[in-house]
């Protein structure tokens, strides 16, 4: 039997018992990625902490649904992208599914691509993997008691895209772009580098490098000069009047 296939059962140890003095069982708690040693590590760290209960592990989505099924987890601490099925479909599959069990995504991703699908899909918290233990059990503890688990930094994102002005067109984005790609492409319009687009967005230079590469595809553009004429064409810009000569 593999690593992964071992993964995929369900465990019964890791547990430091309930906090002392609440008097409540631990959260049972399944940890889901597709990488063994980020897997193992995590399992091994939730182990040391107060109020959980390690009950399984999975390496991927389909995995992990089916283990929900088996075990009835309180919470799914989930990775995003791995093969076979993600984890926001996870995440919409378990929250359909097995209504009673919570999702809280731990992932070193925290753009928007990945932070928006998968609070949609369902779930109630989002960590980055650079959370330390008492904020893994403070998510823990919010979602199942009904609140958002989120870290500090998520909520500030949430709070900068709420304030941002809805400047975006009601129709549908020309092409097929998405919602992101037409973000880069306003931004390349505005005359943003890709550095400060990737600052602006608070993803990697490689991100933007992809989402640019999309786009430029999608709209058969060759350069950012057309990308920029395509942008004011579609009324994804408008003209700043006040600046003209």
């Amino acid at each position: 039997m593999t690593g992964d296939e071992t993964a995929a059962q369900a465990t019964g140890g890791g547990s430091a018992g309930p906090v002392e003095g609440r008097g409540k069982p631990p959260a049972r708690v399944i940890v889901v990625d597709d990488q063994t040693v980020v897997r193992e590590g995590i399992v091994m760290l939730l182990g040391l902490l107060p109020g959980i209960e390690v009950v399984g592990a999975a390496a991927d989505g389909e995995e992990a649904v089916r283990l929900v099924g088996e075990v009835a987890p309180d919470v799914v601490l989930m990775d995003l992208r791995m093969p076979r099925c993600d984890g926001a479909e996870a995440t919409r599959r378990i929250r359909a599914q097995y209504p009673g069990t919570q999702v809280v995504v731990l992932t070193t991703y925290a753009d928007d691509d990945s932070l928006f699908p998968a609070l949609k899909a369902g779930a109630r918290g989002y960590l980055t993997k650079d959370a330390g233990g008492d904020e893994i059990v403070r998510a823990v503890e919010d979602v199942l008691s009904g609140d958002a688990g989120l870290s500090p930094r998520i909520q500030r994102r949430l709070l900068e895209r709420l304030s941002e002005p809805d400047d975006a067109p009601s129709a549908a984005p020309p092409d097929g772009l998405t919602a992101r790609e037409t973000e880069v492409l306003v931004l390349i319009a505005e005359g943003m580098s890709n550095h400060e687009i990737a600052r602006a967005l608070h993803v990697s230079t490689a991100t933007v490098k992809t989402h640019i590469n999309n786009l430029f595809a999608k709209a058969s553009l060759k350069d950012r000069a057309q990308a920029v004429r395509y942008a004011y064409r579609h009324g994804l810009i408008k003209l700043d009047r006040g600046s003209a000569n």
